[in-house]
C-alpha cells in the first residue's frame, strides 16, 4: 500500500509538470498546421478537425490540440494535447418524449465520433501502475489500458475481446456503473480523467453493430448441470460463466422477468 502511495504521487507530480510543461512550449515544426486561438472543443463539443475532409498521407485527420494547434491524433502526448470530453446525455426535453435511453445512440446530435473517440482513447497514459483497474479502480478489474490503445487504433474486434475476458456484460456496467476506475485515473490528479466509461459502451455498442458478439458455445459439455439463482447481473455472468465452462446452466427467477436490479430497479 505504501508503495503504491508512492508510486501514485510521483505519478501525480510528473503528471503535473508535464502538462505545465506543454502549455508553456510553443512549437514551431513545418509538419503542423496554422494555430487558432480558443480551447479544444468546437462549438459542437467536439475537438475540432482542420478542414475535415483533408487528411494526411496515412488518412488521419489533423484535430485541435490544447496549445491551438492542428495536428494527427498522437498517444504519447495525448494526455498533454487533448482534453476530456465525455460523451454528453441526451437532451431531456427530448427524452421526456421517448423511450429511448439516457446514452445517445447512433444518428442522435451527442453521439460522439470516431475521431472523438480516437481522441479521448489518446488520452489514456497506459500507466505503468494502472490504478483505473486495480482494487482502487475497476471492481471486475477491466483491462482498461488494453482497450483504450485498441480503441486508439481502430482495433474494435480485439478491444471487444479484451473487454468480454474480464466483463459479461459491459454493455450494462458501461451506462449504469458510477466509473470507479475514472476516479482512480492517474490523468485525473491534475485534468480529468480518461472517459473511460463512455469507451467502454463504444466498444460494446460498435461489437453488437458489427455483428462481432456471437454464442459463446463450448467445444464440449461436462455433463454436469448448476442451478443458478436469480437472474439479476451477478446471476446471469454466473451462467454465462458456468455454461462457458460446459455445464449446463438452469437460471431461476422468482420475478415475472428476468433481469434483477436491472429491470426492476432502473428506469429503462
Amino acid at each position: 500500500t505504501v508503495i503504491a502511495k508512492i508510486i501514485m504521487l510521483t505519478s501525480r507530480d510528473l503528471l503535473r509538470r508535464s502538462v505545465l510543461r506543454g502549455s508553456n512550449i510553443t512549437r514551431t515544426s513545418s509538419s503542423q498546421a496554422t494555430t487558432t486561438s480558443g480551447g479544444a472543443l468546437g462549438k459542437d463539443g467536439r475537438h475540432e478537425v482542420w478542414r475535415e475532409g483533408i487528411y494526411d498521407h496515412d488518412n488521419e485527420p489533423k484535430v485541435k490540440r490544447r496549445d491551438g494547434k492542428f495536428d494527427v491524433i498522437e498517444k504519447l502526448r495525448g494526455f498533454i494535447n487533448y482534453e476530456r470530453n465525455p460523451e454528453p446525455y441526451r437532451n431531456p426535453m427530448e427524452r421526456v418524449t421517448d423511450w429511448g435511453e439516457l446514452n445517445p445512440t447512433d444518428g442522435d446530435k451527442e453521439r460522439h465520433s470516431a475521431v472523438e473517440r480516437k481522441v479521448q482513447a489518446a488520452r489514456c497514459m497506459d500507466c505503468g501502475t494502472p490504478f483505473c483497474q486495480t482494487h482502487t479502480g475497476c471492481p471486475v478489474n477491466n483491462l482498461i489500458p488494453e482497450w483504450n490503445n485498441l480503441v486508439y487504433n481502430g482495433q474494435w474486434s480485439d478491444a471487444i475481446e479484451r473487454l468480454h475476458k474480464t466483463n459479461n456484460f459491459p454493455e450494462f456496467t458501461g451506462r449504469v456503473c458510477p466509473a470507479p476506475c475514472e476516479g482512480s485515473c492517474v490523468a485525473g490528479l491534475v485534468d480529468g480523467p480518461v472517459t473511460i466509461k463512455n469507451i467502454e459502451y463504444a466498444i460494446v455498442d460498435k461489437a453488437w453493430k458489427e455483428g462481432l458478439i456471437t454464442p459463446r458455445i463450448p467445444l464440449e459439455r461436462s455433463g454436469m448441470t448448476v442451478a443458478v439463482v436469480g437472474s439479476g447481473p451477478a446471476g446471469l455472468a454466473a451462467a454465462d460463466e458456468l455454461n462457458q465452462m460446459g455445464h449446463k446452466v438452469t437460471v431461476y427467477e422468482r420475478a415475472d422477468r428476468i433481469g434483477g436490479l436491472l429491470m426492476y430497479g432502473i428506469p429503462n
